[in-house]
């Protein structure tokens, strides 16, 4: 239903409460601009809640995901974005280590 082509992770949290026109803001001041087919995504300070905006190219959508248990898996503040493929988006939606997938899971040396 909507496609995207890339996805990126701010490090910094991001009030729950946000609707779509403060993520929106939010995505301008970290990332520069929201580009078609791109999804952005911020989590709380506690990292059990995770909001996601994609702009489909026409309109923007808001998604929000909440864990009962457990939190998701946050890189720290060392850097402010991370851009991350389409597995490790979907790894971490579920709440799976997405850090252990693609070339991060390389084992080079034994």
């Amino acid at each position: 239903m909507i496609r995207v082509d890339q996805a990126w992770l701010a490090t910094a949290p991001l009030d729950m409460r946000a609707g779509t026109d403060t993520a929106l803001s939010r995505v301008i001041a970290v990332f520069g601009a929201a580009h078609p087919h791109h999804a952005y995504l911020f989590a709380n300070k506690r990292a059990n809640r995770l909001k996601i905006l994609v702009h489909d190219g026409i309109g923007i959508w808001l998604a929000a995901r909440r864990l009962h248990q457990g939190k998701f898996i946050w890189p720290l503040l060392g850097e402010a974005t991370y851009g991350l493929d389409l597995a490790q988006l979907d790894a971490l939606v579920l709440g799976l280590p997405w850090q252990r997938l693609g070339e991060h899971g390389v084992i080079k040396l034994v």
